[in-house]
């Protein structure tokens, strides 16, 4: 009886293995199907994302009536855009202001091959034209409905309120009005003018008294533009701020470059990414570094700097006091916004001079008007702020060339869920390219003598020119009109008015007319002018 009561125990091992080979085996068949469920759910996503949305979006777009190349697996159209920019960019062409197809090639090439409702794709994403200036102004005013794409690679290095959005966006816009306020640009209007007083110097160490000199101004334009954000933003000169800009520069121009290949993740240890990283780095470095001194002086009592950065400390020091820091930015914000004024501001402002220059250089009576109305204001002197305002020349002629040449020439939104704008059904998960450049060329909307350098048509003022529709929009429109267009307008008029009181200019020769798309509009091969000293 005791031996058949301790015979189960002898057993109990084997049962306790026995059981336990059954457990693994359940659980090993169950990871088993759970990997296989996992495997199947993110392969499904893949084939989801690649293929089956591009081809139902396909199909909804082509129903509403656009036109497009077929969808092609993954890559999408950017074969075709590499080759369609590269040959774009690889000569100059006549002088005409005609310049979309260098300016905006994949716009231009879809639009002759399948009219205006046209679509293009950026890999599995359809990317739609929209022309009609009603729906892009519908589009630019529901900002927190049409946001911008959140792979934009640029969007992605600049942060800040040029790319934020919604409440984040609200925030950052709020604390930043102050400091582009049209009070406040009178305590820039110092730097406009010492920072293009250095530039005309160093074109009278080059240009002789009596006589002409070949100048490519393009590379001055720059560094003029620079100091003056290095003046106005950080209160510190060029020299101090040209590694910001070099960085920055070469930072664009790698985001560019890519933007034409099938978009490579960041965090793949490319020799560009890696590079691209360094760049990061050594920006957010030098940026904090100059943020860090103003707190110090701040916190040691020193009086605040009429600099933007001066007014952004001091507004986001005050949101602080009336509604605790949740409400404020914290100083890495701060840097953002610093790297967004310091770049944003100066490719929209030399954009505008280079072009301004370029275009009375071919129409020296146009240049001639302009000088006259600035001596007869200025003379030879310092040109004053409140008067910079009233110069009804030169204000046509810099509408006239933000219309032919605008800085920004498409911009880019997408749906988040359908949307719906007359005739069209937008369904979600497509972007919308809103070619400016094309409706300022627009005949339609222009008349025949659209691509004319014709500053005339704005001699009655903008609502005038445009009949009150919103076909010229240089800056955008909606609430995320550009902050910094006054600081741009008023930075260009002094510049312009120094340097007419100083030179006249006309092309030289050697000027290769080639308008290309680098964030902003720029000559790709220069601007080279004949100089001569007045």
């Amino acid at each position: 009886m005791c031996i058949n009561k301790l015979i189960p125990l002898f057993n109990l091992p084997l049962q306790i293995k026995n059981q336990f080979t059954k457990a693994m085996d359940v659980f090993i068949l169950s990871a088993t199907i759970s990997c296989a469920v996992v495997a199947l759910i993110y392969l499904w996503k893949v084939l989801d994302w690649v293929w089956f949305t591009p081809k139902k979006l396909e199909k909804i777009l082509r129903q509403q009536g656009f036109k497009g190349n077929s969808y092609k697996l993954f890559y999408g159209d950017f074969k075709e855009i590499g080759k369609i920019i590269g040959e774009a960019l690889s000569k100059p062409m006549d002088f005409t202001n005609e310049i979309a197809h260098r300016a905006t090639p994949i716009v231009h090439y879809a639009t002759k091959n399948y009219g205006d409702d046209n679509f293009v794709w950026f890999g599995p994403r359809p990317a739609v034209c929209i022309r009609e200036p009603e729906i892009i102004r519908e589009i630019l005013s529901k900002n927190n409905v049409y946001l911008k794409p959140t792979a934009n690679l640029l969007g992605k290095m600049f942060k800040g309120v040029g790319t934020y959005e919604k409440e984040q966006w609200a925030k950052h816009r709020k604390l930043i009005n102050p400091a582009f306020h049209v009070e406040k640009l009178k305590h820039m209007v110092p730097a406009f003018h010492v920072s293009t007083v250095d530039m005309l110097k160093k074109w009278d160490a080059i240009v002789p008294d009596s006589g002409s000199c070949e100048v490519d101004v393009w590379p001055y334009l720059q560094t003029m533009t620079s100091d003056v954000i290095s003046r106005t933003v950080f209160g510190s000169s060029y020299e101090e701020g040209n590694k910001i800009f070099k960085l920055q520069r070469e930072q664009v121009e790698r985001i560019n470059e890519a933007g034409r290949h099938m978009p490579v993740p960041r965090w793949l240890p490319t020799k560009n990414n890696r590079r691209m990283k360094e760049i990061m780095d050594e920006i957010e470095s030098r940026v904090l570094g100059v943020i860090g001194k103003r707190v110090k002086a701040m916190e040691a009592g020193e009086p605040s700097m009429n600099d933007l950065l001066g007014m952004l400390l001091e507004s986001n020091a005050n949101e602080v006091k009336q509604n605790g820091t949740a409400s404020a930015m914290s100083m890495e914000e701060v840097m953002e916004e610093c790297k967004v004024f310091y770049f944003v501001g100066q490719e929209t402002s030399v954009c505008l001079l280079v072009w301004t220059m370029i275009l009375l250089s071919k129409h020296e009576d146009w240049q001639t008007r302009a000088r006259d109305e600035a001596l007869e204001r200025f003379g030879k002197g310092k040109p004053d702020y409140q008067e910079l305002n009233h110069l009804k020349t030169m204000n046509m002629i810099l509408h006239e060339a933000l219309r032919l040449y605008t800085p920004g020439a498409t911009l880019a939104r997408l749906t988040y869920k359908e949307a719906n704008f007359g005739k069209y059904t937008i369904p979600a998960g497509v972007q919308m390219q809103l070619p400016l450049l094309a409706m300022h060329h627009d005949t339609r909307l222009w008349g025949d003598d659209a691509a004319i350098f014709n500053p005339e048509r704005f001699s009655q003022g903008v609502s005038k020119a445009t009949q009150g529709r919103p076909i010229y929009i240089p800056f955008g429109s909606g609430p995320r009109v550009c902050i910094g267009q006054n600081f741009t307008m008023v930075e260009v008029k002094m510049a312009m008015v120094m340097i007419l009181q100083n030179y006249s200019f006309k092309l030289s020769p050697s000027y290769s007319h080639a308008p290309h798309h680098l964030f902003t509009l720029q000559p790709q091969h220069g601007a080279h002018l004949i100089l001569t000293k007045l």
